[in-house]
C-alpha cells in the first residue's frame, strides 16, 4: 500500500479530531473527549506508517543511504513532519497532564497545515535531491528545526489559551471597529493591489498617524502634564520625536534588510540556474511593501497592546483570523471535490477572499468582519469554558514557557549552528544572509527576547503570552513566506 493512502487517512483523522476536540471543549462530554483522543492516536499511527513507507519509497528510488533518504526534502514532506511532531507533542501533554482541553487549540494548527497542503497545489511527488541536500546534515538540521517549530506551535496555542482565559473585554466599540476595519482594508489592498503606489503611501500614512498618537500617550505617562513648566513641554516634544524617529528608523532598516535579502535571493537563484529566478525582481516592489507594512503594523500593534493592555482585542483578531482561514479552506475543499479545479491546481482562498467575483470577495470580507466582531462580543463565553476545566493561569503560562524552553535550544543547535555547518559544506560559507537564514535569525531573536523578558525582567502572563503569539507568526513567515515569496538557496519548497 502506498504512503499517500495512509497520509490521506491521517488527514481525515486529524480534521475529525479537531472537530471532536472543539465539541468536547464546548459541551464537556467525556465520551466525545475520549473519541477525540482515539481519533488523534489513530491518525498519528497512520501518519507514522505513511512516513516510514515514504522513507522506504525514497530509499528505493534514490539508491542513497538510509539517512540521506529521510523524507524531509521539500515543502510537502516538511509540513507533514511538522504536523507529526506537533501531534506527538500534544499527545505527550494530554497523557501527562490528563487534560484534553488543549486539543481544541493545538489541532486547528495541524488542520490549517493539512488544508494548505491539499489546497495550495504543491507537488507531492518524490523528487531527486539536489546536490546541496545530499548530506548527512539534512537529518539533524531539518529534523531539529521542525521539532523546534512544533514546540513553538504548542507554545502559540497555550499562550493564546492564556490570553483568552485572562483578559477582560474593553467596552470600546469605536476602538474595536477602528482597528478591525483598518486591518481589513490593509489586508484587502495588499491582497488585491500589491503594486499600487498610492495604496502604500496611504497605508503607511495611516500607521504613522496611529504611531504618533501612541507616542503622545507614552510621553504623557512618562512626563505628566504640569502647569507653567516649559521644560516639561520640551521633554514631551523630545520624547514624541525620539519615539517617532525610532519607529521610522526601524521600518527603513527593515525595508533595506528585505531589499538586501531579495538581492541575495536573485544571486542565489542565478547560481542555482532556477527558472523562477526572474520572480525575485518582479516581486521586489510588492514584497518590500507588503513585508515592510506588516512589520510596521506589528510594531505599532505591540506598542498599542503594551500601552493600553488591549489583550482581549489582540486574541480576538488572532482567533478570528484563524477561524476565518479554516472556514475559507473548508469552502475550498467543497469546491475542489465538486470538480471546479484541476487535481493539481492550487486554489487556496480562491473560493472566498481571492475569488474572481467581486460580490463573493465583498461577502467574504463582510463575513470576516462580523466573525471577528462575534468573537470579540461573545469571547467571554469561551473564557468561562476554559476556566471550567480548572486550569490555573500559572499552569498555562508555565506550559508555554516549558515548550519554548525546550524548542529554543533545539532550534539554536539544529536550526542555526548545524545549519551553518551544513551551509559551509554545501556552499563554502557559514552565513550568507540568505532570506531563510535572515528570518531564522529573526525568529531566534523573538524567542530569545521571550526568555530574556521572562527570566531576567520577570515578565509573566499577558505580556509574554503576546510575545509568544507574535513570535509564532514570525515562524510561519520563516517557514512558508520565505519559500513562497522569496527565492534563495533554501527555496527548495516552492509550489510547483
Amino acid at each position: 500500500m502506498q504512503s499517500s493512502v495512509f497520509f490521506g487517512l491521517s488527514t481525515v483523522a486529524y480534521i475529525l479530531a479537531m472537530i471532536a476536540y472543539i465539541t468536547y471543549i464546548a459541551f464537556k462530554n467525556r465520551a466525545v473527549g475520549m473519541a477525540a483522543t482515539g481519533i488523534t492516536v489513530a491518525g498519528f499511527a497512520s501518519q507514522t506508517i505513511a512516513i516510514l513507507i515514504r522513507w522506504s519509497e525514497f530509499y528505493q528510488l534514490s539508491g542513497m543511504g538510509i539517512i540521506r533518504s529521510v523524507p524531509l526534502t521539500n515543502l510537502y514532506e516538511s509540513l507533514v513532519f511538522f504536523v507529526w511532531c506537533l501531534i506527538l507533542g500534544y499527545l505527550v501533554i494530554e497523557f501527562k497532564y490528563k487534560n484534553r482541553s488543549f486539543g481544541a487549540f493545538v489541532t486547528p494548527v495541524a488542520g490549517l497545515a493539512l488544508a494548505f497542503i491539499d489546497l495550495s497545489g504543491m507537488s507531492k511527488d518524490i523528487q531527486p535531491l539536489v546536490p546541496a541536500l545530499q548530506s548527512n546534515w539534512l537529518l539533524v538540521h531539518v529534523m531539529m528545526s521542525f521539532i523546534a517549530y512544533s514546540t513553538f506551535a504548542i507554545a502559540f496555542s497555550t499562550a493564546l489559551m492564556y490570553l483568552i482565559a485572562n483578559s477582560e473585554k474593553q467596552e470600546k466599540k469605536i476602538t474595536f471597529w477602528g482597528v478591525v476595519i483598518a486591518f481589513a482594508l490593509l489586508f484587502g489592498l495588499t491582497t488585491l493591489y500589491p503594486q499600487t503606489a498610492i495604496m502604500w503611501i496611504l497605508s503607511f500614512a495611516l500607521v504613522v498617524v496611529v504611531d504618533i498618537k501612541l507616542n503622545v500617550d507614552i510621553s504623557k505617562r512618562v512626563f505628566p502634564k504640569k502647569e507653567s513648566q516649559p521644560v516639561n513641554i520640551l521633554k514631551n516634544i523630545g520624547t514624541i520625536l525620539a519615539l517617532s524617529l525610532v519607529s521610522i528608523a526601524a521600518i527603513l532598516i527593515f525595508i533595506q534588510l528585505v531589499k538586501f535579502q531579495l538581492v541575495k535571493a536573485e544571486e542565489a537563484a542565478k547560481i542555482k540556474h532556477l527558472g523562477e529566478s526572474v520572480s525575485a525582481a518582479g516581486f521586489k516592489g510588492a514584497v518590500m511593501g507588503i513585508v515592510g507594512l506588516m512589520f510596521f503594523i506589528g510594531l505599532v500593534s505591540l506598542k498599542y497592546l503594551i500601552l493600553n493592555r488591549e489583550y482581549h482585542l489582540f486574541w480576538t483578531l488572532i482567533l478570528g483570523i484563524s477561524v476565518a482561514l479554516l472556514s475559507a479552506m473548508g469552502i475550498d475543499y467543497v469546491a475542489k471535490f465538486l470538480g471546479d479545479t484541476a487535481p493539481n491546481e492550487g486554489m487556496t482562498l480562491k473560493s472566498t477572499f481571492r475569488s474572481s467575483s467581486p460580490v463573493i470577495v465583498l461577502a467574504s470580507y463582510t463575513a470576516f468582519l462580523w466573525l471577528i466582531y462575534l468573537v470579540w462580543r461573545y469571547g467571554n463565553a469561551l473564557k468561562k469554558i476554559i476556566s471550567s476545566f480548572n486550569l490555573s493561569s500559572d499552569f498555562i503560562d508555565e506550559l508555554t514557557y516549558r515548550a519554548i524552553s525546550i524548542g529554543f535550544p533545539i532550534f539554536t543547535l539544529g536550526g542555526l549552528i548545524f545549519g551553518a555547518i551544513w551551509a559551509d559544506q554545501a556552499w563554502g560559507v557559514y552565513w550568507s544572509w540568505d532570506p531563510k537564514e535572515t528570518w531564522s535569525l529573526i525568529t531566534w531573536l523573538f524567542y530569545a527576547f521571550y526568555l530574556h523578558a521572562r527570566l531576567l525582567k520577570g515578565w509573566r502572563g499577558p505580556r509574554v503570552s503576546v510575545v509568544a503569539v507574535l513570535a509564532f507568526t514570525v515562524v510561519i513567515f520563516t517557514y512558508l513566506g520565505v519559500n513562497l515569496l522569496l527565492s534563495g538557496l533554501h527555496a527548495y519548497g516552492s509550489l510547483e
